[in-house]
């Protein structure tokens, strides 16, 4: 069961005061199509990401998320507008060159997962470290400690098939995260996911961003993710309509409460899946790589 009081300490300096946005975007604007059958899908667009933060990204289908989202990662270039990503600005950049600035700073999850079904979890999570530049014994060791991150390390050598689905988002989400990048943004993570496996996404997702301090972007309709969020920022017909920050405290609380409750209903799993917040065998939240795993309850960290 969820224990609140776990969630609770999971915190970031940028709680009480940020640092520089590690993405900046200004006044994007997206056009598709041409003539009569031009639509405008991000009607000037501002959004700053922070590092240890997780931002939402809200609307209805058809608001214009993934096209944003397509556009702060480097897949698609705005039509008008200024994406910064760590210091550099992407107008200009080569085709090369961008594919370069998206290699060493995002990392992607998708909806639909995205895994090579011919290839293990090791070996899915290693595709991507290859694409980075790392190869060798040192991406065997990175996908590895990526996958045991999440909460995989007894999963390393089966193949998508023989995955529930919150084990094969988990598997994204090493893929994502084990060359470290700075930002991960991802796409309806939990749109695939029952209640007990959506949160437990929900709950390493914002794990990412407080203990590892990376900047997390999940564009989302989903209500169950507000409880994991910093920030949420709506956008309707392309544009985005307001921001809000949110009270962390009482969020993990209700999100505690609706997991409790969703489990004490449902009954465990027996499948392997990581609970929320229980997604180790010992009953602890699972060690992500870069930090130390806990015996008991959680350490703070200095600093926090």
């Amino acid at each position: 069961m969820t224990n609140p009081n776990d969630l609770l300490k999971t915190g970031s300096a940028n709680s009480s005061g940020r640092g520089a946005a590690i993405l900046e975007a200004r006044g994007i604007v997206k056009e598709l199509g041409q003539g009569a059958g031009k639509v405008i899908a991000v009607k000037g667009a501002d959004i700053a990401l922070y590092p240890g933060e997780l931002t939402l990204l809200m609307g209805p289908s058809g608001s214009g998320k993934t096209t944003l989202i397509s556009i702060l990662g480097c897949i698609l270039s705005a039509t008008h507008g200024q994406v910064t990503v760590a210091g550099v600005e992407t107008a200009g950049l080569s085709p090369d060159a961008l594919a370069e600035l998206r290699r060493r700073n995002i990392g992607y999850i998708f909806q639909s997962y995205n895994l090579f079904p011919t290839l293990t979890a090791l070996e899915n999570v290693r595709i991507a470290l290859d694409v980075a530049g790392i190869r060798g014994s040192a991406a065997i060791e990175k996908a590895r400690s990526a996958l045991e991150g999440v909460g995989l390390g007894h999963r390393l050598n089966s193949y998508p098939g023989n995955m529930s689905g919150g084990e094969k988002q988990r598997v994204a989400v090493a893929r994502a995260i084990a060359s470290e990048p700075s930002i991960v943004l991802a796409d309806e993570p939990t749109a695939a996911l029952d209640s007990e496996n959506g949160h437990g996404v929900m709950r390493l997702l914002a794990d990412i961003a407080h203990v590892q301090n990376r900047s997390i972007l999940v564009v989302t309709h989903d209500p169950r993710t507000l409880g994991y969020a910093d920030r949420v920022i709506h956008i309707e017909d392309g544009v985005i309509v307001r921001e809000e920050r949110r009270d962390r405290m009482a969020g993990v609380l209700a999100a505690a409460s609706e997991a409790n409750s969703g489990a004490a209903t449902g009954g465990p799993r027996q499948n392997g899946v990581v609970k929320p917040g229980v997604a180790g065998d010992d009953g602890d939240a699972p060690a992500l790589p870069g930090r130390a795993r806990r015996s008991g309850s959680r350490r703070h960290r200095a600093g926090r």
